[in-house]
């Protein structure tokens, strides 16, 4: 691997590395002294006609949905390029997945059900945005030192192959992972092995959504009935490279000359090409530039190309790697401020429904019985208040509700109790459409009733 340095881009890369259908995975250590990670795309996969710019598309797309509250994907910083190699460069650690764990010994069943149920969560939240991850499997699912599972190389398998992966993919990708946990348990927890079962056929039949819930509401079938981050959170903490004790504070980090690294990825606000840290390429600004745009764009510099040791060119070339370092940092200090003052001043996002799922039984009911109709509702996490009605396709009546939402939930229920009587073989169908906020959605479920 020609690595430049002992970094790039500011980020020092580790001993710590594994190969993927991607490229070279580095484990990291960014700028600011956090764990991180770098990929290193193959050579002969990112020079293929179109490829970079799929990616680069891809990774936008991911920092927008980052922006707009989307959680549960790792963070990318940036994507570089230095000569004729590009980098990814991730603010979160890529490691250790769930493939690295389980080669160590099982999950416990809890903590696997933690690691579903969030992916779950996070695919939902994809799909509900119109994008898919395409290549869900225990590499690209990441377990971080709190537990949190976070979904990794989102859109770029699929960005290498110019194509996209449609739902139903993640959805066998997830049942795939379910699998292999439930696989993992032995014979020391069969109801736990039993319930991943069912919650893997969810998904292929009724969706994440409803395999999600599953788990959730039997997790009775769970050692202790507790699904928890807890035992992820200690085998990704015994598992990674980088586990330090209380209190280290890693060593500071040597800015070397890398020579001219290029941003692949925007400026926020430009719509011209890529942005270089270095000499020789600039970009036409189609507005006046924001004083986030200046400060990004400070440690840029016109001079010439050439870096010779010990000359005035080199030093130069040194200092304004420097004062590219320090620029974005201030910048990312900036955004990030600017975030945090957004959310406190009041500005968090309207509610919003992002999917609804109708499930009804499947059995055939029977004379006189009273069937319950369950409406499972996904909003953004944001407070407010929801109104819906149920209709039935034997009868006019019309089911009202209002549901209040709160700021740290995003799934409900919305159940539709319908009591059936009288002689008569019939398809019976309810209907849940949600009213406001808009755009209304609609979904619907049907049961066989037979007396």
């Amino acid at each position: 691997m020609n690595n430049p340095g002992n970094g790039i881009a500011g980020f020092r890369l580790t001993e710590h590395t594994w190969m993927t259908e991607l490229g070279n995975w580095i484990d990291a250590i960014s700028p600011d002294g956090r764990r991180a990670g770098a990929l290193l795309f193959d050579p002969k996969i990112i020079g293929l006609p179109g490829v970079r710019d799929r990616v680069v598309h891809t990774v936008m797309t991911d920092q927008r949905l980052v922006l707009g509250g989307l959680t549960g994907l790792i963070p990318v910083a940036d994507v570089v390029a230095a000569g004729d190699q590009v980098w990814l460069l991730t603010a979160q650690a890529v490691s250790p997945t769930v493939g690295d764990l389980l080669a160590t010994g099982p999950i416990d069943p809890g903590g696997a059900a933690a690691v579903l149920v969030e992916t779950a969560q996070t695919l939902a939240a994809l799909h509900a945005a119109g994008v898919t991850h395409g290549s869900v499997h225990p590499g690209t699912v990441v377990i971080t030192a709190e537990g949190a599972a976070l979904l990794s190389e989102r859109g770029l398998a699929d960005a290498i192959r110019g194509q996209v992966s449609p739902r139903e993919r993640d959805a066998a990708g997830w049942a795939s992972l379910a699998r292999g946990l439930a696989a993992s348990f032995g014979q020391g927890a069969p109801r736990a092995a039993e319930l991943f079962e069912r919650a893997a056929a969810a998904a292929g039949t009724l969706g994440l959504a409803a395999a999600r819930d599953l788990l959730v509401n039997e997790r009775s079938a769970l050692p202790g009935g507790l699904i928890s981050r807890d035992g992820p959170a200690q085998a990704a903490r015994g598992r990674s490279a980088f586990a330090q004790p209380p209190g280290y504070a890693p060593p500071p980090v040597v800015p070397k000359d890398e020579g001219d690294i290029v941003t692949l990825l925007h400026v926020p606000g430009r719509s011209a090409g890529p942005v270089q840290f270095g000499p020789g390429v600039g970009t036409q600004v189609q507005r006046p530039e924001t004083t986030a745009e200046r400060i990004w764009r400070a440690g840029r510099d016109g001079a010439a190309t050439e870096h010779r040791p010990g000359t005035r060119l080199a030093r130069a070339s040194r200092a304004r790697r420097r004062r590219t370092i320090f620029a974005t940092a201030i910048f990312a200090v900036i955004m990030a401020g600017a975030i945090l003052a957004w959310f406190r001043l009041g500005g968090s996002p309207d509610l919003a429904v992002k999917s609804i799922n109708v499930v009804a039984p499947k059995k055939t009911q029977g004379c006189g019985s009273a069937v319950v109709i369950t409406g499972t509702v996904i909003t953004n996490g944001a407070p407010g208040e929801i109104t819906y009605e149920w209709r039935k396709n034997l009868d006019k009546d019309v089911v009202k509700g209002t549901l209040r939402t709160n700021s740290d939930q995003t799934s409900y229920k919305v159940p539709l109790r319908w009591t059936l009587q009288g002689k008569s073989n019939v398809k019976a169908t309810a209907t849940l459409r949600i009213l406001t906020p808009g755009p209304v959605r609609t979904d619907k479920a049907t049961f066989t009733y037979k007396c």
